[in-house]
């Protein structure tokens, strides 16, 4: 499986038409899972609602699925002004039943050093949402303020879905920030949470971004702050392609 998120400034009355064109599996083919969202800038404090953006986050089978959606449905025309990136999912934690994830643990040490994507996606528990807004503001401020952040957004769905999307230098920059004891608060709200859960079911996703196109907020996150020597591949030449050609993913660092 493979995983998609797009995010694209529509305009404010064009997020209600992308929040009522979510595409739902079984009609969509190759469609596991899709949530279309309002997004927020993440900042210390409550998230910023951003009004005119919406998103998309999607799980397929494969990458023909997301390319023959992006050749016929319409929801993509809406969101083509933005940015899109692919994601082939390397680790998870927690659970999230309506898009059970299958990992590539290959992918994770064929790019180590390279850029890394991070998708939290959560069942809000309504009579804890202060606490979970308390705790998420201490973290994202941290998050915001960190060097190593290439892009980063809030998503939400009232009333209770709510996700996150970021984008890091590499795989060490975002542990430093997760699990640092310089920067404990990402610490702290993990904690709290297990203590007495924020949402009904929960996961976070560490993933690989393979493909990416067009720009978010003027620039495309992932070439303009890549490292030496990490190059995207080109949108459908995924992860399947990659082992087709050899066994060893190693030898193919993207």
């Amino acid at each position: 499986m493979i995983v998609s998120v797009h995010l694209a400034d529509v305009g404010v009355r064009s997020v209600r038409a992308v929040l009522g064109q979510c595409p739902r599996p079984g009609a969509t083919p190759g469609l596991r899972y899709a949530e279309t969202t309002l997004t927020g800038a993440i900042a210390s404090g409550p998230p910023k609602l951003r009004p005119g953006r919406a998103a998309l986050i999607a799980s397929w089978e494969d990458d023909a699925a997301l390319d023959r959606f992006l050749a016929e449905d319409p929801l993509p025309r809406l969101l083509s002004g933005g940015w899109q990136v692919r994601l082939l999912p390397v680790r998870v934690s927690g659970a999230w039943s309506p898009m059970p994830v299958e990992t590539d643990p290959d992918a994770a040490s064929a790019d180590e050093d390279g850029p890394v994507a991070v998708l939290t996606l959560g069942k809000l528990r309504l009579r804890r949402a202060v606490p979970f807004l308390r705790a998420n503001s201490a973290a994202a401020g941290r998050a915001a303020a960190d060097p190593a952040l290439l892009a980063s957004t809030a998503l939400a769905r009232p009333p209770r879905f709510v996700g996150t999307f970021s984008l890091w230098q590499s795989v060490s920059a975002m542990s430093r920030y997760a699990y640092g004891s310089a920067q404990p608060q990402h610490k702290a709200a993990v904690q709290e949470h297990r203590a007495a859960p924020f949402h009904h079911e929960a996961a976070f996703l560490r993933c690989r971004p393979y493909g990416a196109q067009g720009t978010l907020d003027g620039a495309e996150p992932i070439t303009t702050a890549a490292q030496p020597g990490h190059v995207l591949n080109s949108p459908g030449r995924g992860p399947a392609a990659d082992r087709r050609r050899t066994s060893d993913p190693r030898r193919d660092q993207r």
